[in-house]
């Protein structure tokens, strides 16, 4: 059992599995951790953009390793968690970052339960299977972290995301189940429940551009920061605060939200309609 007062290891040195890892915050995580001196272990489906990952980490002095591969296969994640294991006589970090988002309205996924279950795949099976394949590794170790990247949306309920928010809101629930029941096996479990970010999933929505986004790289600096800290959670005040709220008091906290994101929308599709008029320069 890990004593209270014991610091978490430093991140030079320590093996690191990162879904995700071909683009985004997971390719920016990478860099970020491989800069401290942790061996990456980047996972994805695009082997291309893996490859020139890995050598771009690498020319710069560090140690990464590619696994390509689709997570949502269970086959295919079964082969990357052998070749994991196999490979690496330590498993330190399972950074759980892999995932998709649908922004749909409900009534327009009454014919469509693939919605739901495609994002149940990825964003929360996919994770359970491979934490499942990993952990024994690191109870054997006595020591590691499984870091679950989420999002507000499953604190804060935006409309058109419901396949979206319940998948990530399962990965919360099973967060908080290892916390609890990992903890006097020395190993941690943080989760990251990110606002939007500015990542090639949100480019294709256009009313994104009228929305606030947090940079690529201050949103991996979060994960870097929940490797360093070894902290339960990390997210913005307002996901917070609305959630403790809900909790307290779900009818009128609900209906507020409804009505708010109500006028948002309306506020948006003006913007939208206004630069579409407006006519080019």
């Amino acid at each position: 059992m890990r004593k209270q007062q014991d610091r978490p290891p430093p991140i030079a040195g320590l093996t690191i599995v990162i879904t995700g890892a071909s683009s985004g915050i997971g390719a920016a995580a990478a860099r970020q951790l491989a800069r401290a001196g942790a061996t990456v272990c980047l996972v994805a489906r695009r082997a291309d953009e893996l490859r020139r990952l890995r050598a771009e980490i690498v020319a710069a002095g560090g140690c990464a390793y590619d696994y390509a591969a689709d997570l949502a296969d269970p086959a295919a994640l079964e082969t990357c968690a052998t070749r994991l294991l196999d490979e690496h006589a330590r498993i330190d970090v399972l950074i759980n970052n892999a995932g998709r988002s649908i922004r749909r309205l409900l009534r327009e996924s009454l014919e469509r339960p693939h919605d739901f279950e495609r994002t149940m795949q990825i964003n929360y099976f996919a994770a359970v299977r491979l934490t499942l394949r990993l952990l024994p590794r690191m109870l054997e170790q006595g020591a590691g972290q499984i870091v679950n990247v989420s999002s507000v949306a499953a604190l804060m309920t935006p409309p058109r995301f419901a396949a979206y928010q319940a998948s990530k809101s399962a990965l919360d629930a099973f967060s908080r189940s290892l916390r609890i029941e990992l903890r006097a096996s020395g190993i941690d479990v943080s989760q990251i429940n990110y606002p939007l970010v500015k990542t090639s999933m949100t480019a294709p929505t256009r009313a994104y551009n009228y929305l606030p986004q947090m940079e690529v790289d201050a949103a991996a600096r979060w994960i870097f920061d929940a490797v360093q800290k070894r902290s339960a959670r990390r997210t913005t005040v307002l996901a917070t605060t609305v959630q403790i709220a809900v909790a307290l008091f779900p009818g009128p906290t609900l209906r507020l939200l409804a009505a708010y994101y109500q006028h948002r929308a309306d506020c948006l599709a003006k913007l939208m309609q206004k630069d579409a008029q407006a006519p080019s320069s």
